[in-house]
């Protein structure tokens, strides 16, 4: 692997799990952390540049369908997110409580604040995999290690049981088989980020009690195994001909 890559790598892995450490076990509300991910997500451009010259389109992130791409993610994942939690009320996993009303600036704030963690996120876990790789990786390598990358990124929740791991394995499935199948990060970004704008979104408007958090977990991962079902197919009718190391 060209060094470039590996120190590039490790130096926003660094940045991203420091931001990520103070904000979720060490100072909860600390702006030190939400600070750090913006760092983690503006070092991506010298970093890019400093690898091939391309700053944030080194990682996949394209300006042809990039709106489209984004968008369309977006939207699909917030009715996915709807799914999953139409699911778990059905199953009696969850219970809602009445419905509060959120400001226009309450979900400009929400999308802010996930959009920058997501992007910053799909850049270590599906950006550098896209594209820098000694070797050019086909459809199921290539899930399966941004899958596995994405489920250890996550190592400030270990502790939180094999449910935790399983479902964040699933997500990464789910979205790395966008990043292949359109040949760019964005496709990857929309699903993240309207996956967790949504969670955000309705976990302020629509506050839940979760009778079993296991199982609420589980319901996430399969409802992402269907999007990755969907995708994977996709892919597999189209059949590419072009590796996504070569974007």
């Amino acid at each position: 692997m060209n060094k470039r890559v590996l120190l590039g790598f490790l130096l926003l892995l660094v940045v991203y799990q420091a931001s990520e450490g103070l904000q979720t076990v060490v100072a909860r509300g600390n702006p030190l952390g939400p600070a750090l991910m913006l760092l983690a997500l503006a070092l991506a451009w010298p970093v890019g540049r400093w690898i091939d010259g391309s700053g944030w389109r080194a990682f996949g992130l394209l300006r042809p369908r990039w709106l489209g791409l984004l968008g369309g993610g977006l939207l699909l994942a917030i009715l996915a997110k709807f799914a999953a939690e139409a699911l778990a009320l059905g199953l009696g996993i969850e219970t809602f409580a009445p419905m509060l009303a959120l400001p226009v600036s309450a979900l400009g704030l929400l999308a802010l604040t996930t959009f920058i963690p997501s992007l910053a996120e799909d850049i270590l876990t599906r950006g550098f995999l896209l594209r820098f790789t000694p070797k050019p990786l086909g459809f199921w390598a290539y899930v399966l290690a941004s899958a596995l990358l994405y489920t250890g990124n996550h190592l400030w929740r270990f502790d939180w049981g094999l449910t935790e791991q399983l479902r964040l394995f699933c997500l990464g499935l789910a979205y790395a088989a966008a990043a292949y199948r359109f040949r760019s990060l964005w496709a990857a970004v929309g699903l993240h980020c309207g996956w967790n704008f949504a969670g955000a979104a309705l976990s302020q408007a629509w506050p839940t009690t979760l009778a079993d958090a296991a199982s609420g977990r589980l319901v996430s991962a399969a409802v992402h195994l269907l999007l990755f079902a969907v995708i994977a197919g996709w892919v597999h009718a189209a059949q590419p001909a072009d590796n996504p190391s070569k974007v």
